[in-house]
């Protein structure tokens, strides 16, 4: 498993200072059968800040 997870999105309650993604688990999904590029998926784990 990775060391440290990196998120540029400040706007998720996950995001830590230092770009840091601070949630206990990472859900990512794809939006087509086979994705080939980032663009191509989905983090399930943003929740937005409140």
């Amino acid at each position: 498993m990775a060391k440290d997870v990196l998120c540029e999105v400040n706007s998720c309650k996950h995001w830590a200072a230092g770009n840091k993604c601070n949630a206990s688990s990472i859900y990512v999904v794809s939006r087509s059968n086979k994705a080939s590029n980032s663009e191509e998926t989905d983090c399930k784990t943003f929740e937005p800040k409140v």
